[in-house]
């Protein structure tokens, strides 16, 4: 089997058994570290990514570095994502440095530029065997707590009918859609369109896994329908960074002297790591 074969029975193996993939984005050790015991613990999938901003902030080989690492430690592959890279060059840079999957947004763009970039990423993602993520509709929001309500509007969501044009003309591996998610937890919680996902589903399943971004936010029932209705990866980002924050200052207040960071870093590990958990627990419906 090749390389693309190999990773997305990963992903198809989820999907008849009625799971999705936790993809968990970090940006240092101890969040990789996090997530990496999470998994361990549980014996359930995962898969790490880094933003644009992430990789640019880590390095993309130090990225791929700790993912080899992690790897030799659990004994087991990890798939490696560039999440929301917006540029032909950045997702070629991630692909060169050895990332396993990577993901264009081109939301913001036309249908037809959109279509065009992607393709043009799948065609150099599939001389390297790196699996691709396209993105039809537009999700608003950012990987942080709002303060006010995040407005959706009806043109922000993925048309069916686009998103099968987009993936017949694209052949990307995954599609991102836009169906009441949004990305970081707003002080409304998001409601889902099952039913939009459900036609999105019918329309791209044949060729392309389905991803919903925006997984910290949504309430856990919703989760669930739209596990039960064609998602087999959902991203994870802000409430594992907000468990990261929240162990890192009370390991400073509780060791207000202390400069080490192997003395410091273990709670602030352990907080991301019962973060991840929760979020695995509830992909795998185990809880």
């Amino acid at each position: 089997m090749s390389d693309i074969g190999k990773k997305r029975a990963f992903f198809e193996k989820a999907r008849k058994s009625g799971y999705a993939i936790g993809a968990f984005n970090f940006s240092e050790i101890s969040q990789l570290k996090g997530i990496v015991e999470a998994s361990s613990r549980l014996g359930l999938p995962f898969m790490a990514e880094t933003s644009q901003a992430e990789s640019s902030y880590l390095g993309a080989q130090t990225a791929v570095a700790l993912k080899k690492a992690a790897e030799l430690e659990i004994k087991k592959p990890i798939i490696l994502n560039l999440d929301h890279g917006r540029s032909f060059e950045i997702l070629k840079s991630a692909i060169d440095a050895g990332y396993d999957m990577v993901h264009f947004d081109g939301s913001k763009l036309p249908l037809s530029e959109n279509i065009k970039i992607a393709k043009k990423v799948v065609n150099y993602a599939r001389k390297n065997g790196v699996l691709v993520e396209g993105e039809v509709g537009y999700l608003r929001g950012a990987s942080k707590i709002h303060t006010e309500d995040v407005i959706i509007c009806q043109k922000d969501m993925t048309c069916p009918e686009e998103a099968r044009e987009f993936v017949e003309n694209t052949g990307v591996d995954f599609l991102a859609i836009a169906i009441g998610n949004l990305h970081g937890i707003s002080a409304k919680k998001p409601k889902l369109d099952i039913k939009r996902l459900a036609e999105i589903n019918k329309a791209v399943r044949k060729s392309a896994f389905l991803v919903l971004h925006g997984g910290s936010g949504i309430p856990p029932a919703q989760i669930k329908k739209a596990i039960e209705n064609g998602i087999v990866k959902i991203n994870v980002n802000t409430e594992l960074r907000i468990a990261w924050r929240n162990g890192l200052r009370n390991s400073l207040i509780k060791n207000r002297d202390e400069v080490a960071p192997p003395v410091i870093m273990p709670s602030v590990i352990e907080e991301v790591r019962k973060a991840a958990e929760a979020k695995l627990k509830l992909f795998s419906g185990k809880n």
